[in-house]
């Protein structure tokens, strides 16, 4: 999404957010098909926008999850419905999550800007303080609140999973997406200092 795009074509978009059947599947799915989606926030006749360019999943069953223990009253959005938004503050940084099935959730690590905007959303923390996510937002309706998800086209980077980071717990598994190469992808990035050629998920 260009930021010099005419507010009624943006509303036609901001109309037509993914819907919450999209988010009612499995967490890897919905995790991989996340990448090259876009997260607007609308705030009165203002705009955010960002391309998600790298997730994680965190499942059930799984010790890295906040979700890992049971309901908590920290944790509740995490049992709402599929298309809920968990916020939870860590170290002072704020990192938003977008549910799943119960319990589940994917976190949003990074995006990239739209054309002739400024900003740094590469990393959990920075993409939420650059669309202006707070603690307050936590348990929103994606579907429906002022904060969305819209469509977009397939991205034309390779998918590539990788293990997740930030945590102590079960990061080994590879539940890491990204887009390969994209220069958005927080740190440390799997590929160094320059991405290798290697097979996207759908030619392995």
């Amino acid at each position: 999404m260009n930021v010099d795009e005419t507010t009624a074509s943006v509303e036609r978009a901001f109309a037509k957010p993914l819907p919450r059947r999209f988010f009612d599947r499995p967490t890897r799915r919905v995790a991989r098909e996340l990448l090259g989606k876009t997260i607007v926030r609308r705030s009165g006749a203002r705009w955010r926008a960002a391309r998600l360019v790298e997730v994680e999943a965190y499942l059930a069953g799984d010790p890295a999850s906040h979700a890992f223990r049971g309901p908590t009253p920290r944790n509740a959005s995490m049992f709402g419905a599929p298309g809920t938004l968990y916020v939870f503050r860590i170290h002072q940084v704020v990192c938003a999550n977008v549910v799943t099935q119960r319990g589940e959730a994917v976190l949003l690590r990074a995006g990239s800007l739209p054309e002739g905007s400024s900003g740094n959303p590469s990393g959990p923390g920075r993409l939420c303080r650059y669309l202006g996510i707070t603690r307050s937002d936590d348990g929103i309706d994606l579907v429906r609140s002022q904060t969305r998800l819209l469509d977009g086209p397939p991205p034309t980077e390779p998918v590539r999973t990788a293990p997740r980071v930030g945590i102590s717990r079960a990061k080994e598994r590879r539940l890491r997406y990204l887009l390969w190469g994209n220069p958005w992808v927080s740190r440390p990035r799997p590929w160094g200092r320059r991405p290798p050629a290697q097979r996207s998920l759908a030619q392995a």
